[in-house]
């Protein structure tokens, strides 16, 4: 059953016909994931999605490999600042392949259908805003804003172009994700309560000390350009391939790692965001000259909602964890068990509480008279029955995606089903916002060293 699954993600770019399905939103993605029937429509010319890729670097490579395993989708041009990594893009993809170091030169063709926009979080909002308004197609990396007030501007791009927008947050499209959601919809934990996720880094290349290339001068790479609406300071080769660790350009480990975590944690409940934000960030160990916190811890306050309980979530990002492995998860504490969730796997734990208050462990029926304790238990048979109180263990679930399991690759299915479709995808510009947004506050909150007001509905800091 898995390999056909397989097959089918590979196959599931065939044709309008074989995706419509008559639905939107989330109930539409899953079921493109999920439907166990293999489509047999061949791709014909006209179905193919051609696409741009905008920033060839760590992430374009990935972004744009999973792309290409989708049936249908062409490569046609590449951009980038960096003319070793042109040079590699003819090596990898084809001497065919038009590249340039003007993303503007991609969006004037008419040949492309979608871009991936694969830049430095500084670059996302214009490029998104400015390939939407030129008729493309976009999947843009996460966060996709670097500032909180730059998101409005994309959604009403997207909505008065009506392309489509999918935020690259693979998390919203993982296949232990979307399990846990039905599990979690189905009420087998009960009512939420408190949620703590974290996302911990211990090699070198996860604290993007990436390397650089010793070629990497003004002379090959466009440090101007790159710059943009950024301070303008002298070339620096550490700046343009290790962009992450300055606030200049991205948005530190809030924006780049808590943004998944919240993606995965809205995907599963259905909010759309915390009312309340406070944040620790420090510098704690990557000492290199970076001003981008590599420890943040915040915590968020979820108010009720019509189908949620008030809940609390506490997230942690450490770049310089001491375990000696890397580690992802979201744990959802319900009043009748839990959810954890991995990167491709999850568990659910269940248990039964009783009304009963018991007479057992570690409680005040040990102080009791001898004629006391009979006279509760007596009290106590007759009011509960014979049971002791306290609660019962419940069923274990557990779940791991097949091996090899790719969810970017799904997500770029999601992406272009959507194209073929015109049907909306859920990590949308507005889902997009209310990530990014409680995301980049963890930032703000620190640097004030206050806790934050945040409107989840108009996706803004209040």
């Amino acid at each position: 059953m898995e390999n056909s699954r397989r097959k089918f993600l590979k196959n599931m770019g065939g044709s309008v016909a074989a995706i419509s399905i008559g639905t939107t939103g989330v109930n539409a993605h899953e079921e493109v994931l999920h439907r166990k029937q293999i489509p047999t429509t061949k791709i014909s010319a006209n179905d193919k999605i051609r696409i741009g890729l905008i920033g060839a670097g760590i992430i374009g490579h990935y972004d744009t490999d999973a792309a290409l395993k989708v049936d249908g989708v062409e490569l046609l041009a590449v951009c980038d600042l960096y003319t070793g990594r042109l040079d590699r893009a003819k090596e990898k993809w084809g001497n065919g392949i038009f590249t340039t170091k003007d993303y503007r030169e991609i969006l004037a063709r008419k040949d492309i259908d979608a871009v991936l926009i694969c830049t430095p979080d500084h670059w996302h909002q214009k490029m998104a805003i400015d390939a939407m308004n030129a008729g493309k197609h976009v999947y843009c990396e996460k966060p996709m804003i670097q500032k909180i007030e730059d998101g409005h501007a994309i959604i009403e791009t997207q909505k008065k172009t009506g392309k489509v927008f999918l935020v690259g947050s693979q998390r919203a499209s993982s296949l232990a994700v979307l399990e846990a959601k039905k599990h979690f919809e189905k009420g087998v934990i009960g009512e939420l309560s408190y949620v703590e996720a974290y996302c911990d880094r211990t090699d070198a290349k996860g604290a993007w000390q990436y390397s650089i290339p010793t070629d990497a001068s003004p002379e090959t790479i466009d440090f101007d350009k790159f710059l943009g609406n950024a301070p303008k300071v002298p070339f620096s080769a550490e700046r343009f391939f290790r962009w992450r660790n300055f606030k200049d350009y991205g948005t530190g480990s809030a924006g780049d790692l808590v943004v998944h975590l919240l993606t995965g944690l809205h995907t599963i409940t259905g909010s759309i965001g915390p009312n309340k934000i406070f944040a620790l960030g420090e510098v704690n160990y990557w000492k290199d000259g970076r001003d981008a916190y590599d420890l943040i811890n915040s915590f968020m306050a979820y108010p009720q909602t019509p189908t949620l309980s008030s809940f609390q979530l506490y997230t942690r990002i450490n770049l310089a964890s001491g375990e000696g492995k890397n580690g992802f998860g979201i744990k959802l504490i319900g009043t009748e068990g839990s959810i954890e969730v991995g990167w491709n796997d999850f568990k659910v734990r269940t248990l039964k509480r009783s009304a009963a208050p018991g007479f057992g462990g570690y409680d005040s029926f040990d102080s009791f008279s001898a004629q006391q304790k009979e006279d509760y238990k007596k009290w106590y048979k007759e009011k509960y029955g014979n049971t002791m109180g306290g609660f019962d263990m419940g069923k274990t679930i557990e779940f791991t995606a097949p091996a090899n399991y790719d969810d970017r690759v799904d997500h770029m299915i999601c992406f272009f089903n959507g194209i073929r479709s015109n049907t909306p995808v859920l990590e949308d510009a507005t889902f997009g916002l209310r990530t990014a947004g409680p995301s980049i506050a963890c930032n703000i909150s620190a640097e004030k060293n206050k806790a934050l007001n945040w409107d989840a509905e108009k996706m803004k800091l209040s």
